[in-house]
C-alpha cells in the first residue's frame, strides 16, 4: 500500500553522480537536471550555502567559513552527510512542492567500476537518507554502453572508455557483463592539476583550479596538429607574489598531460591484453567508444587510434552516455536486472 502510495507521488530517477557534475534522468521526461557536484558549507552553522552551480560559482571566492566542497573525490563519496544533502536537493529539484513530502522515488546511480563494498553501501546509504525507496547501482561503463546503444547483452565484444571528472573507467562488455575492465583515478581533474602544476615549474605561476580548466577546454590537446592553439594564464607570481598572465599554447598543455594520457593508454592496452581473442577481434572490427567529458580533450581519440591499431569513436553527446544508460534501465528495470551490482538487501525480489 504505501510503494503504491509513493509511487503515485514519485518520479523514478537515473542518477549519474560524478565527481564533477550530478547528472539526472526522469523516466518519461528525460535529463532535467545537470550540474556541478559542488556544495558551500558554513563550517560555523554547519548548513549548505548553496548546491550545484551556486555553488561552484563560489569556489576560491568564499570568506574563511565557508567552504565550497566537491563531497565526492575520484568517484567515491568523501563526505557522506554533504552527499545525502546534494542528492536529497536534487531529488526534490524533480518534485513539485505538493509531492515532495510523499517523494520517495525509486533510483537508478551510476558509479565507477572497481570501488569497494564499503564504498557502494555508502553510495546506497547516502540515496536512501535523500529519500529513494529504492536505489540499483550500475558500473558507469555498463550505464554509457547502453546509453551509447551497444548491444550489451548478445555474445559480441563492445569496448568502451569513460573518461569522467575522477576516474576513467575501462571496460570490455559481453553478455550482459563486464569481461575484461580497468579503473583509473587519472581524469579531467587529474588533467587540470597537471596545468596547474606545469605553470607553477615552467612559469613559476601560481593559479587556480578553474583557470586550470578553462585553458583545458579552450586550448588543451593531446595530439599535434598543424594549428597552433594559444591561451592566457593569470595567476600570481610565486617569485614577486604580484599578479601575472603567460601565453600558454596547446604545445605546453601536451606535455602538461603526457604523464597522464601516458598512462591511461597502457590501461587501454592492458585491458585489451585481458580480452578473450575473440572478443578482440569483434572490437578490432566495431572499434573502441569514448564517452565522458575527458574524452572531449582534442585528439584523444586519435592518440588512442594509433596506440591500439583499432577504430575509436567519440560517441554523440559524450556528457550524458551514463545518465541516458540508466533512463534506459529505469525504462526497463526487469529487463536489464542483469546489469545491476546486486545486493540481496537491497534488491526487491522479481
Amino acid at each position: 500500500m504505501f510503494n503504491k502510495l509513493f509511487g503515485a507521488f514519485s518520479k523514478d530517477l537515473g542518477i549519474d553522480l560524478g565527481t564533477a557534475n550530478t547528472l539526472v534522468y526522469v523516466k518519461g521526461e528525460g535529463i532535467v537536471i545537470n550540474e556541478p557536484s559542488v556544495v558551500a558549507l558554513n563550517q560555523k552553522t554547519g548548513q549548505v550555502v548553496a548546491i550545484g552551480n551556486e555553488a561552484k560559482k563560489m569556489v576560491g571566492r568564499t570568506p574563511g567559513h565557508i567552504v565550497a566542497m566537491r563531497p565526492l573525490v575520484e568517484g567515491v563519496i568523501s563526505d557522506f552527510e554533504v552527499t545525502a544533502e546534494m542528492l536529497t536537493y536534487f531529488i526534490k529539484s524533480v518534485h513539485s512542492a505538493t509531492s515532495q513530502l510523499f517523494a520517495r522515488p525509486r533510483v537508478v546511480i551510476g558509479i565507477p567500476s572497481s570501488i569497494t563494498e564499503v564504498e557502494r553501501r555508502a553510495v546506497r546509504d547516502a540515496a536512501h537518507s535523500a529519500g529513494a525507496r529504492e536505489v540499483y547501482l550500475v558500473e558507469e561503463p555498463m550505464a554509457a554502453a547502453i546509453g551509447a546503444r551497444l548491444p550489451i547483452q548478445e555474445a559480441v565484444g563492445s569496448m568502451i572508455i569513460d573518461l569522467g571528472g575522477g576516474t576513467t573507467d575501462i571496460a570490455v562488455i559481453s553478455l550482459g557483463g563486464i569481461v575484461a575492465s580497468r579503473n583509473l583515478r587519472i581524469a579531467g581533474d587529474r588533467f587540470n592539476e597537471d596545468i596547474a602544476n606545469y605553470a607553477r615549474d615552467e612559469f613559476k605561476l601560481l593559479i587556480g583550479e578553474r583557470t586550470a580548466e578553462d585553458v583545458k577546454i579552450s586550448i588543451g590537446s593531446v595530439w599535434k596538429t598543424n594549428e597552433v592553439l594559444e591561451g592566457t594564464l593569470r595567476g600570481r607570481d610565486l617569485v614577486t607574489g604580484l599578479p601575472r598572465e603567460v601565453l600558454i599554447t596547446d604545445g605546453d598543455v601536451r606535455a602538461a598531460l603526457s604523464k597522464s594520457t601516458k598512462a591511461i593508454v597502457e590501461a587501454v592496452k592492458a585491458t585489451i591484453e585481458d580480452t578473450p581473442p575473440e572478443l578482440v577481434a569483434d572490437i578490432m572490427r566495431r572499434g573502441i567508444l569514448l564517452v565522458g567529458g575527458g574524452g572531449l580533450i582534442r585528439g584523444l581519440d586519435r592518440l588512442l587510434e594509433r596506440e591500439t591499431k583499432m577504430p575509436v569513436y567519440l560517441v554523440e553527446d559524450p556528457l550524458t552516455a551514463v545518465v541516458r544508460g540508466t533512463g534506459i534501465i529505469l525504462e526497463d528495470l526487469d529487463g536489464l536486472r542483469e546489469v545491476f551490482i546486486e545486493d540481496d538487501y537491497d534488491i526487491p525480489p522479481k
